[in-house]
């Protein structure tokens, strides 16, 4: 084969390439407008029928965060019409958390804090947490039936709630008949890596999940969910086996909308940027730490990891490097990404101007994809002090 056969059959396949990964991002920009005409949200001015409501948090560790939380969470459960209980577990805090939580809970006859119990085999911390607080609220699948007609919202540390968003979002629950919703808080980012990271928590579903077709399928692959905001029918979540179901996954609140989905349940992601607000991080060493310890676990294994960064960087970095050489297709793709992320940035509340820096934003993502897998091959990964796997 001669140098210059050799030379026009790689640019011929560079062009290839260039369009598929044009059409892909293209394809997935349809996606996002239908999902955007479908996505359900919390009506902040809907009203919500009586019935007996659980809040429930499990900390560990956030003295800086979990007063003005439970601040927040407060002001909401005064908008409820019924019954309402609000519980906060412990989880083992060394850093005055307690302390933080006691203060509180003698001037708030709602507000119940439990001691958490050592975890046991076969356990991950979170799961773990979370079980013992629906068990006390009395739910789950060993506890009785304390709850049996009632609602449960798991609520995470850095989460600030709307003073209208339990009843919204228990209104949302019950006008679509679905078992589970988890309203996706407005992230709040600040620093250069936050910016570039954090939109993509939103434009991944928006963009790669058909929202009609998840709401009612039982597919595992056809499931999103935020457990920072997570609202459950008690029946039903005591029907999937609640967080017993997924004791050992890292990634607990997709699995408890799976075990829902098994159980002949429905539940959806929503929108939620009108009901609540979440900082995850501050600064790239937490966004590094935060993502490190889960994205291993997103994909189902190394090879489906491997498969959906390669996919995203054919959709969206291929085409904006061909642009920059005056490839038509490749400034077609780009624009095609942009356009997505802009769009679903403008609707959840996120930096519009930020989707400019899309294919950035997702070489970003492909590296801690990476450093999440390596580390967990490595035997490495912890989160507050514990490690995020159950041992084989």
């Amino acid at each position: 084969m001669t140098g210059p056969t050799r030379g026009v059959r790689r640019a011929r396949a560079g062009r290839v390439l260039v369009r598929a990964g044009a059409g892909v991002a293209v394809a997935s920009l349809g996606l996002t407008l239908d999902n955007l005409r479908r996505l359900r949200a919390p009506d902040p001015g809907a009203t919500a029928t009586p019935e007996p409501l659980a809040v429930l948090l499990p900390v560990r560790d956030e003295v800086d965060a979990v007063a003005s939380c439970l601040v927040a969470v407060r002001a909401a459960a005064d908008r409820w019409p019924g019954p309402v209980r609000v519980l906060v577990l412990d989880d083992g805090s060394t850093d005055g958390t307690r302390a933080v939580l006691d203060r509180l809970a003698a001037t708030d006859p709602r507000l119940e804090v439990l001691a958490g119990e050592p975890t046991p085999p076969g356990w991950l911390g979170k799961p773990w947490a979370c079980h013992q607080l629906a068990r006390a609220a009395g739910a789950g699948s060993d506890a009785g039936t304390g709850l049996p007609d009632g609602v449960l919202v798991f609520v995470d540390a850095d989460v600030r709630l709307a003073p209208h968003a339990l009843v919204a979002t228990v209104a949302l629950l019950r006008a679509t008949g679905l078992d589970l919703v988890c309203p996706y808080p407005r992230q709040e980012v600040g620093g250069v890596g936050e910016r570039l990271v954090q939109p993509l928590l939103q434009w991944s579903w928006m963009s790669t999940l058909p929202l009609g077709l998840a709401e009612t399928s039982p597919r595992p692959s056809l499931a999103a969910a935020n457990g920072q905001l997570l609202v459950v029918d008690a029946r039903a979540y005591a029907r999937a086996g609640g967080h017993e179901a997924v004791r050992g996954d890292v990634l607990e609140d997709i699995g408890l909308l799976r075990a829902v989905k098994r159980s002949g349940g429905r539940g959806v992601v929503a929108e939620g940027s009108a009901v609540a607000t979440c900082r995850m991080y501050d600064g790239w060493p937490e966004v590094r730490a935060g993502y490190r310890k889960s994205l291993w676990a997103a994909f189902g294994s190394p090879a489906g990891a491997g498969a959906v960064t390669a996919l995203f960087a054919l959709a969206y970095v291929v085409p904006p490097v061909a642009a920059l050489g005056g490839s038509r297709a490749g400034l077609v793709g780009y624009a095609a990404g942009v356009a997505s992320r802009a769009l679903v940035a403008r609707r959840t509340g996120g930096r519009v101007a930020d989707a400019l820096a899309h294919p950035v934003s997702v070489v970003a993502f492909g590296a801690l994809t990476a450093d999440s897998v390596v580390a967990r091959r490595r035997g490495v990964l912890r989160w507050k002090g514990r490690p995020v796997e159950v041992p084989a």
